[in-house]
């Protein structure tokens, strides 16, 4: 959702051990800089550096620094990764309160190599990580036995793996996960969000059970085989088994459940979410496909509520979108710190993607194809309100993930997986509370309280 998640909040949460979606509702060239913004905030080896040749004067190195906003640039034999290693160039090196002439040459400046921290390749990522840590250096490099320069990687990376135990990464590179959304015709976004190193990608669609999400799903996997996709939203076992059977490799469940959606109103279509859960679950474990609960995640209970009927993790909307890290704004009304948050049914966002502004991405599945042709009118899924403020993301997930844990304890279980077998085996049983049961399981019989979710 464009009120939930771009880069920002993507990074926020593969640091806390979550996968953020970058939303489909804007240019294509925005959504892949959004994807890259991603990959390139924790980036393990650095395959690709920017790099010079010791004949290139400082004044080059000064626009590349403007460009890019690196802090030190290789130096290397021809200029180009892959080449012998002569040294580095910092900002501090080429300060201007040191070096005046900036048409000076960069080995005049540059820290000879041999004053450098360096790994043999291959070499893992925490092999580099130690050296840094005993050399107490801010890079180490990476070359093989003739000197040439293979990776590198920096010091602000080991902070980060202190600082954020739990972040998901990508084994293989060492980057923050990310995914981004596509719609069903897009084929073209996809192949972009591809090339830019996209972890996951999920096909946006109100409804999972189509021609055009089949048609989608079968040609991203003949195309990229190795790239993740999920399919969805869906509800009943039949939609399950089409998508899985295409080669979906997760499944979103959810129709019209979600606190912004109107869907059931509007098409008298959905399904109580926890029945969707249990139900498709049930098929999707057939073919060893994940379920994903969409919509209906009201509050940490919520969450282990799906989990203990299914689900292999929970997407949010609501919970998160006003946080620090989510698109947009605060404002203020009546006293309370607010933020923005819309469905992409909603119909000003429709109507926005119909208008063709240059901020939005491909038209929805309602615009005519030929300019000539009637457009069909516009239908409202959604609607559009706010949230409340819940400050960041580094201490509200802990929370979740805290009550979390606290419930799987209550029942009895020491993890998730352990939970879904329970579930399936038919030891963990479920009972449908009265509405009485519901009224006592909250907060009652008290004049007045304040609530204060986490510390």
């Amino acid at each position: 959702m464009d009120t939930v998640t771009e880069d920002r909040m993507a990074i926020a949460m593969a640091l806390q051990g979550g996968v953020g979606f970058i939303h489909c509702r804007c240019t294509i060239d925005d959504q892949v800089t959004m994807v890259r913004n991603v990959k390139s905030y924790q980036n393990g080896f650095i395959l690709k550096p920017v790099c010079m040749s010791p004949d290139s004067r400082i004044c080059d190195l000064d626009k590349v620094y403007a460009e890019m906003g690196i802090s030190g640039v290789p130096i290397t034999a021809d200029g180009k990764m892959g080449s012998l290693l002569h040294g580095i160039v910092g900002r501090n090196d080429v300060d201007l309160d040191f070096v005046e002439d900036r048409t000076a040459p960069l080995r005049s400046v540059m820290k000879p190599v041999e004053d450098l921290a360096t790994a043999q390749w291959p070499c893992t990522i925490d092999e580099a990580h130690d050296i840094i840590k005993a050399k107490k250096t801010k890079y180490c490099f990476v070359v093989d036995e003739e000197g040439r320069l293979k990776a590198l990687t920096t010091r602000s990376d080991v902070l980060k793996n202190r600082d954020f135990p739990h972040q998901c990464k990508n084994p293989d590179t060492g980057s923050l996960v990310v995914g981004a959304a596509v719609t069903s015709d897009d084929r073209e976004r996809a192949s972009e969000l591809v090339k830019a190193g996209v972890d996951i990608l999920v096909i946006d669609s109100r409804n999972g059970d189509s021609t055009e999400q089949v048609t989608m799903l079968l040609w991203l996997k003949e195309t990229y085989p190795e790239l993740q996709v999920i399919g969805g939203n869906v509800a009943s076992v039949s939609q399950v088994k089409r998508l899985c059977e295409a080669g979906a490799d997760g499944i979103r469940v959810g129709m019209g459940v979600g606190s912004i959606a109107t869907s059931q109103e509007v098409k008298a279509v959905g399904r109580a979410q926890l029945s969707a859960i249990y139900n498709s679950s049930i098929m999707a474990r057939r073919f060893g496909v994940p379920v994903i609960a969409d919509g209906g995640i009201a509050n940490t209970g919520s969450l282990s509520k799906a989990m203990a009927m299914g689900a292999e993790c929970v997407m949010m909307g609501s919970m998160l979108a006003g946080v620090e890290e989510s698109p947009g704004q605060y404002f203020y009304q009546e006293g309370k710190r607010l933020k923005i948050y819309r469905g992409m049914g909603e119909l000003r966002r429709q109507e926005q993607s119909r208008s063709r502004k240059p901020s939005i991405g491909s038209e929805l599945e309602t615009s005519s194809p030929d300019a000539d042709l009637p457009v069909e009118p516009l239908t409202s899924f959604g609607v559009s309100g706010a949230v409340a403020d819940k400050g960041a993301m580094a201490k509200f997930m802990p929370y979740v993930a805290q009550s979390v844990k606290h419930g799987l304890q209550d029942m009895g279980m020491s993890s998730l997986p352990g939970l879904r077998e329970a579930l399936y085996s038919g030891t963990l049983r479920m009972e449908v509370r009265s509405p009485s049961a519901q009224r006592e399981g909250k907060v009652h019989d008290l004049h007045n309280y304040t609530t204060r979710l986490f510390s």
